[in-house]
């Protein structure tokens, strides 16, 4: 007979509310990208960066040596292109 007896209000609030609470200081998961975004951040800080001078030379160096090998192959393609063009006309 003591279960058909009236409930107090918040008895009944506390069995509507069947969930369980929700930690406000709970942290969340981070996702994907912040989890690679993060990384990616501390694995640049751990980079050994060239100085201003360092990197301006290695440019220059860059730069000459492109050049030259362009240089070197346009005169290669020049010579073979003439080769082919006698080897044809014989």
């Amino acid at each position: 007979m003591a279960a058909n007896l009236p409930k107090s209000k918040t008895e009944e609030r506390v069995k509507r509310t069947d969930k369980p609470a929700v930690q406000q200081n709970a942290k969340k998961k981070p996702n994907r990208i912040v989890r690679y975004w993060r990384s990616t951040i501390g694995e640049l800080r751990k980079v050994s960066w060239p100085t201003r001078h360092d990197a301006m030379r290695l440019t220059k160096i860059v730069l000459m040596v492109v050049l030259f090998m362009a240089v070197v192959l346009g005169l290669l393609d020049f010579l073979f292109s003439r080769a082919i063009a006698l080897l044809v006309t014989i």
